[in-house]
């Protein structure tokens, strides 16, 4: 019987070490995401600038990428708060401050997607932050367009 109590009590711990590793596995995804998705951004917006030469173009693209980017970096970073919170560390504590941590990038989500492609996300359809890399790169490897 005492051997049982043990038993559960380690696997518990087991599990909890396991999902806290998970979690970091999540923000080491979301960090290495942003790092990636920045330099990118930056790659396709020089070959926009080689193409087409420093235009509003230009600026759109390493806008739209970057921007879609971060999209997609935050919903990763909010997959381990989530994670960390439920499995790891279920305190009162700690759902508040998940909640606080999604409002705010709720409300920086929208805000972006608002900004990136000029209307409310439920104004569009089939845009989000993997289309806006997809558009991005599409356009940065337009052909040059005559002036």
């Amino acid at each position: 019987m005492i051997f049982a109590a043990v038993a559960a009590g380690s696997s518990a711990e087991t599990f909890t070490e396991l999902m806290d590793h998970v979690a970091q596995g999540f923000e080491a995804v979301g960090a290495a995401i942003l790092v990636v998705g920045v330099i990118w951004s930056f790659v396709l917006a020089a070959v926009a600038v080689r193409r087409s030469g420093w235009s509003a173009k230009a600026y759109l693209v390493l806008r739209q990428a970057f921007g879609g980017t971060l999209l997609l970096g935050l919903e990763v970073l909010v997959a381990a708060d989530l994670l960390h919170t439920v499995a790891v560390a279920p305190s009162l504590d700690n759902v508040l401050v998940l909640g606080l941590n999604v409002v705010i990038r709720t409300f920086l989500s929208f805000s972006l997607e608002t900004e990136i492609e000029g209307v409310a996300p439920w104004r569009r359809a089939l845009m989000g932050g993997a289309g806006t890399i997809r558009r991005a790169s599409a356009s940065a490897q337009e052909p040059k367009t005559p002036p």
